[in-house]
């Protein structure tokens, strides 16, 4: 079952990529006590998320925090090494947080997984973004496969 807004994000260990390597963070730690803009993508540097996804929430990422989000992250099934690569490629270090959900476990728990085995890409995250309000969800928008449109920065914006 897909997690509803009103609901609180399951605890899960993402891991972050910091200066020092990969970090495990636990989801309830990470988002409590503020609003977090979540997004997430089936996969860095795949076409969309890379030539619009991403450098979306970069762009608008100080019009994000003036509507009142403390921080903005994005998940995605690989792991801190790529997504940590990903940020640097996307100039994105500054300004979103990259969340590794390498074995799927937080997009599991929330039923928002899809499958990409016939592109190769086995068990992903669908891509969708919510605002996390001391953990809990405030505001769900997902994406139809194939589509990206709900997902997008401009889209959270206008819904703030």
């Amino acid at each position: 079952m897909t997690i509803q807004t009103g609901e609180k994000l399951p605890e899960t260990t993402l891991v972050k990529m910091t200066q020092n390597g990969p970090e495990q963070v636990k989801s309830s730690e990470y988002f409590a006590g503020r609003k977090v803009a979540l997004f997430s993508v089936p996969g860095a540097f795949t076409p969309t998320c890379s030539a619009k996804h991403l450098p979306g929430y970069v762009d608008k990422a100080a019009e994000l925090k003036a509507k009142g989000i403390d921080e903005i992250a994005c998940t995605a099934v690989n792991d801190a090494f790529v997504l940590g690569a990903w940020a640097k490629q996307g100039e994105a270090t500054d300004s979103v947080t990259m969340l590794a959900d390498g074995n799927g476990a937080l997009v599991e728990s929330m039923g928002l997984t899809m499958d990409g085995t016939a592109f190769g890409m086995g068990q992903r995250g669908q891509r969708f973004s919510m605002v996390v309000n001391d953990g809990v969800v405030e505001q769900l928008f997902v994406e139809a496969p194939g589509e990206f449109r709900v997902s997008s920065a401009e889209h959270m914006l206008e819904n703030l």
